[in-house]
């Protein structure tokens, strides 16, 4: 491999390694952005304290799934930004414009609001609003984590961390 050619695939890799880590800070923008609805709806979705601090390790590989209330959170959260339909299924517009509020949520807007859609559509056949949306929340984590575009637990506990000291 010629000079010229290293030097070309080395300015490749750097831009794809800026644009992952591009992504993957507006992911946490969108999540810290999102999670700030939390405490107005712990008491509607009936949250424990508990339960509420689990929400904080959600990017978490082994973040559990499984109690209908963190659906209902989820749900509760996601009107409180207009992000869901009467129907309780995304607001594809409405979801674009709110990724797009936070600095470079452009770049991510469009595959979230797709990765989204894709889990919406995995599990349309859910009757149960709660249940479905927290199958939709893990097929969108597992989504990202697989895009390369979730945050780390470490670079989210550093910036709750730094949410509290303000």
């Amino acid at each position: 491999m010629g000079q010229d050619t290293r030097s070309l695939v080395l300015v490749v890799l750097v831009g794809l390694v800026g644009a992952v880590s591009a992504d993957v800070q507006v992911m946490k923008d969108v999540t810290l952005g999102f999670g700030q609805a939390l405490e107005q709806c712990r008491e509607e979705s009936q949250l424990t304290e508990e339960k509420m601090e689990e929400f904080f390790h959600f990017w978490r590989e082994d973040f559990k799934f499984e109690h209908r209330e963190l659906g209902c959170a989820l749900q509760c959260m996601s009107r409180h930004f207009n992000l869901l339909t009467d129907s309780s299924r995304m607001h594809h517009e409405n979801t674009d414009k709110f990724i797009k509020s936070f600095p470079n949520g452009a770049v991510l807007s469009k595959t979230m609001v797709e990765l989204i859609h894709n889990c919406e559509l995995q599990h349309d056949a859910e009757e149960d609003h709660c249940w479905r949306i927290l199958r939709v929340a893990e097929c969108f984590k597992i989504s990202c984590t697989k895009a390369g575009i979730a945050p780390s637990m470490e670079v989210m506990m550093a910036e709750f961390i730094m949410e509290l000291k303000q």
